[in-house]
């Protein structure tokens, strides 16, 4: 009798400690799992910024064509001897237009293009997250079942 208790004794403290090991390493690998979303996150996050300053440098320069363009006309219609009205100064005014259009259409892209790298860098730590989850799960259940845990 006393042969199958200890038996029994070593056989149930094998059991908790096949358990522990599993929950353990389940911890450990939904805490990587989590970093690795954060860490997805922060490098989208830096992706974004570095190109919001790209994009800042690009509309700087735009700027400066801009206003050498425009400079341009008004010195050419001033220098035809023409007065401010007519059909130069209407030429002038749509390439205007036309240029701030076109301005308009690239800070939009360039704002597009860093809101989608937050998205993506949001979706990675969720990602992360939810694989984390899904581990503890499993192994909860493997665990619970006596089957420890199956990675």
């Amino acid at each position: 009798m006393i042969d199958w208790l200890i038996a029994f004794s070593v056989k149930h403290q094998t059991a908790i400690q096949i358990a522990y090991a599993a929950a353990a390493t389940a911890a450990v690998t939904a805490h990587g799992q989590r970093e690795q979303g954060r860490m997805a996150e922060a490098m989208y996050e830096r992706e974004a910024k570095e190109a919001e300053v790209e994009a800042s440098g690009r509309e700087l320069q735009r700027r400066e064509q801009i206003n050498r363009r425009l400079a341009q006309n008004v010195v050419g219609i001033a220098g035809s001897g023409m007065s401010g009205e007519g059909t130069p100064a209407s030429i002038a005014l749509e390439d205007a237009k036309k240029i701030g259009v076109s301005e308009s259409m690239e800070t939009l892209s360039d704002r597009l293009k860093a809101a989608q790298l937050r998205r993506e860098g949001r979706l990675a730590r969720e990602t992360g997250n939810l694989n984390a989850s899904s581990t503890l799960l499993k192994a909860g259940i493997g665990v619970a079942s006596g089957g420890g845990y199956g990675g």
